[in-house]
């Protein structure tokens, strides 16, 4: 099994307070990559990408109960934002994390809900 290096941490950024007015163009391409993180069947195959570093698209649609090219359409639409990379073995295609902030992002999206439930008091 050929072993891929993991994903490089999030690279630090200027924090949202001292960053300048976003400008017309990033807000769209916020609002885009946002788009195709809108997605719960998108944002499971992620967590169990991240939980795998890296998997084939069979295993993902047993772990999520899902038909494997429903699986390997909604990575496609991963791929195409430069979120996930996949390299074929065979008849199997793995995919993996290509860029770590979206894991930050995610973790950040947890703490966000499960914060919200404990204010909420349930």
């Amino acid at each position: 099994m050929l072993t891929r290096p993991a994903p490089s941490p999030c690279p630090a950024k200027a924090s949202l307070k001292r960053r300048p007015p976003l400008s017309v163009e990033q807000s769209l391409a916020m609002e885009a990559l946002f788009a195709v993180l809108a997605n719960d069947t998108r944002l499971r195959l992620l967590q169990e990408i991240t939980r795998c570093d890296e998997v084939c698209t069979s295993e993902l649609a047993e772990r999520l109960d899902m038909k494997p090219q429903a699986v390997s359409n909604q990575l496609q639409r991963l791929q195409d934002k430069g979120i996930v990379g996949s390299r074929r073995s065979g008849n199997n295609v793995f995919y993996r994390i290509l860029d770590h902030c979206v894991v930050v992002l995610l973790e950040r999206g947890l703490c966000l809900i499960e914060e919200s439930a404990k204010r909420a008091g349930r």
